[in-house]
C-alpha cells in the first residue's frame, strides 16, 4: 500500500555527513546532561510511600493531585487502580518523615475535600527495591541490544548489525538526554517506552536494510550510495503510513491521556521521531561508511529471476 511513489531517487546520502555531525553533537549533549544533571528518578527507583485510597464515587484525579501537592509533596503520582473509585498515590521519600506520618497527613487532607475517602492500604517502597528495579531495567536493555545485534548479523551482515545498534543507542541516549535536561520524571512506564522505541527503531532499519539487499540483486550497475538512496526513497510512503498512524495514537495519549501517561507518551513521541531520522541518516550512512557492498549480501551472485526486467541497468556487470 502506497500513498504516492517518487520517481526520482532523493540523494539522502549526499548529506549524510552533515546530518551525522548534527547527530553526534546532539548525542554528546545528551551524554553531558546525563552525567551533569542525571535522571529525575520516580518513586519506583528512589523509594517512597504508596497509598491506596477508595472513594464512594468516581474520583477526580486532578483534585486528588492538587490536594496532595498543596501539602508540599513534589513528583506525586496519582492514578486509578482497578476502578474509577480506587486511587493509587505514590509519594517520594522525605528525610525525617515516616511512612505513617506521610499517610496520615495525606489522608487528613483528602478527607477534608471528600469525607468518603478511605485508606485501603499503605506501604513503604524501599530504595533497595528501587535498586533492584534499576538493575533489572538495565539487564532488559542489555538483552534487547544483544538480541538485536545477533538477529541483524544472522539475517543480514555484521556491518548492518553494528550500524543498527549505533543508531538505536543514539535514539535511546537522546531520549534519556531530554529527560535529564528538562528533569522530567523517569519512571517504569518511561523505561518501557525506551525499550519499545528500541524495537520500533530497529523495525524501520530492517525495512530499509531489506530493500537495500533487494536493490543489490536488482540494480547491478548502481553503486552503494545510489542503492541506499533508492531503498530509502522507495520506502518513504510506507514510512509515512506506519509512523504517521503510530504517531497519531501516541499524540492522543500525550494530549488526552492525563498525567499518568504523559511522560510515557512523551518518550515514545521523541523516540519515534528520532527513530525515523536515525534509520535514514545514521544506520544507513554508517553501513555505507563501513563498506557494505553487493558481495556482502548476495551470496553466489544474482539469478535471472532476481533481476528486474524493467530496470535499464539490469544485466550489467558490477
Amino acid at each position: 500500500m502506497e500513498f504516492f511513489r517518487i520517481k526520482r531517487d532523493i540523494p539522502f546520502m549526499r548529506h549524510a555527513l552533515v546530518f551525522n555531525l548534527i547527530s553526534g553533537l546532539t548525542f554528546l549533549a545528551a551524554v553531558f546532561f546525563l552525567f551533569s544533571r542525571g535522571l529525575h528518578l520516580s518513586v519506583e527507583f528512589t523509594g517512597g510511600t504508596l497509598l491506596e485510597v477508595s472513594y464512594s464515587q468516581p474520583a477526580d484525579l486532578g483534585v486528588v493531585r492538587d490536594t496532595v501537592a498543596k501539602l508540599g509533596f513534589t513528583d506525586v503520582q496519582v492514578q486509578n487502580f482497578g476502578t474509577a473509585r480506587d486511587v493509587l498515590i505514590r509519594l517520594p521519600a522525605q528525610k525525617g518523615v515516616s511512612t505513617a506520618q506521610q499517610s496520615t497527613q495525606v489522608m487528613a487532607a483528602l478527607k477534608e475535600r471528600d469525607a468518603s475517602a478511605t485508606m485501603r492500604r499503605t506501604e513503604f517502597v524501599g530504595p533497595q527495591v528501587g535498586d533492584e528495579l534499576a538493575a533489572d531495567g538495565l539487564k532488559a536493555l542489555a538483552f534487547v541490544v544483544v538480541g538485536i545485534m545477533i538477529y541483524l548479523a544472522v539475517r543480514f551482515e555484521w556491518k548492518f548489525a553494528v550500524a543498527a545498534i549505533i543508531a538505536n543507542m543514539h535514539d535511546v541516549i537522546i531520549i534519556l538526554g531530554f529527560f535529564a535536561f528538562f528533569q522530567w520524571e523517569f519512571s517504569l512506564p518511561v523505561l518501557a517506552a525506551v525499550l519499545a522505541v528500541l524495537g520500533y527503531s530497529v523495525n524501520e532499519s530492517v525495512v530499509i536494510f531489506d530493500r537495500i539487499r533487494e536493490n543489490f540483486r536488482r540494480y547491478r550497475k548502481m553503486n552503494t550510495e545510489e542503492i541506499i538512496n533508492n531503498a530509502i526513497t522507495s520506502t518513504i510512503s510506507r514510512t509515512i503510513i506506519t509512523h504517521g498512524s503510530t504517531q497519531m495514537m501516541v499524540l492522543s495519549m500525550l494530549l488526552f491521556g492525563g498525567a499518568t501517561l504523559h511522560y510515557f507518551a512523551l518518550a515514545l513521541t521523541i523516540g519515534i521521531l528520532f527513530g525515523i531520522y536515525s534509520s535514514v541518516f545514521v544506520a544507513a550512512a554508517i553501513a555505507m561508511w563501513l563498506g557494505i557492498q553487493r558481495e556482502d549480501l548476495v551470496k553466489g551472485g544474482a539469478t535471472k529471476k532476481d533481476i528486474d526486467p524493467n530496470d535499464p541497468n539490469a544485466g550489467a556487470t558490477v
